[in-house]
């Protein structure tokens, strides 16, 4: 499938913090895009380009109309309860996360969707020992609500490609950060970028414990990579991982702090547990060549503008 001119793609959870970036680049693609949310839209000029339905993706009536409205060559399908959020609310978390998923592909069936592509999580391999390198072979074995989910839905997908001829493919992504995060939960992720410029005293809370390793990635590479298996001819393989650099929290406490020296990182007792520390990449990279910044060249970056 080679994403050109007036190719149409639906985007769920469109936006949502990686939806937002994924929206934006297909729109540079010469895409035309339909975002599927629960949040209304805003104002800038840059959205109205941009077709938008206000709509639970629960809602498989409406969600259906959309189908029938407009026909999509692919899918980049994004909306989800989060794992705070879906530990707090299981019944939500699985209508949304496993349910509505099911829908999704159903109606990716019924109305002749190509590609179909799924923003998966780490989460699915669970707490691994510090020095293993986790790789998409390894055993999936996940600890929480939203981590199963996200395993259970890559094992529908993988159905409906053998039975139905439906392209599924998904992608594990680790702890994203980026301007415009928005995480009550994890502020962090947004603010080691947001704050580079300030000219006032700020602290930054880490929850990990500084000589923890967590496996991080830019939300514009995230986006990236999702494009990435959307307009590929044809994958190789129906399950990546993403391209994640794994950190030192200590490392990054330094070079937030060295890049300006108002910002103090208060790093904290948690382990990062549910998740690999030490990634393989290399069936994402050797398939695709995506090119992606290592993490202390974004915050150089951010800290230059």
């Amino acid at each position: 499938m080679d994403i050109v001119n007036n190719k149409s793609v639906l985007v769920t959870g469109g936006r949502g913090f990686i939806g937002r970036a994924v929206t934006k680049l297909l729109r540079r693609s010469g895409c035309a895009v339909v975002s599927l949310d629960t949040v209304s839209r805003t104002s800038s000029a840059a959205d109205q380009i941009e077709t938008e339905v206000l709509c639970d993706i629960r809602d498989s009536v409406k969600v259906q109309r959309v189908f029938e409205g407009r026909r999509f060559d692919g899918i980049v399908h994004l909306a989800a309860i989060l794992p705070t959020a879906a530990q707090r609310d299981p019944v939500q978390a699985t209508e949304v996360n496993v349910e509505a998923s099911l829908h999704l592909l159903e109606m990716a069936r019924r109305f002749g969707v190509r590609r179909f592509v799924f923003g998966s999580s780490l989460s699915v391999y669970g707490t691994c020992p510090a020095d293993q390198v986790v790789s998409e072979t390894d055993r999936a074995a996940p600890e929480d609500v939203y981590g199963a989910a996200k395993l259970y839905v890559e094992q529908l997908g993988e159905a409906y490609r053998q039975s139905h001829d439906l392209e599924f493919v998904s992608l594990r992504i680790g702890r994203v950060v980026g301007r415009g995060a928005e995480s009550a939960s994890s502020a962090w992720r947004s603010q080691i970028l947001e704050l580079l410029g300030t000219t006032n005293a700020v602290e930054i809370a880490l929850p990990y414990v500084g000589a923890e390793r967590i496996l991080v990635v830019h939300v514009d590479d995230v986006a990236k990579m999702l494009v990435a298996l959307l307009r590929t001819a044809c994958p190789m393989h129906s399950v990546y991982n993403a391209v994640c650099e794994s950190v030192v929290v200590d490392d990054l406490k330094r070079e937030v702090e060295r890049l300006n020296s108002r910002i103090s990182v208060k790093v904290g007792e948690a382990h990062a547990l549910g998740n690999p520390r030490l990634l393989d990449s290399s069936r994402f990279r050797q398939e695709f060549g995506v090119e992606t910044l290592p993490m202390f060249e974004w915050l150089r970056k951010e800290a230059e503008r």
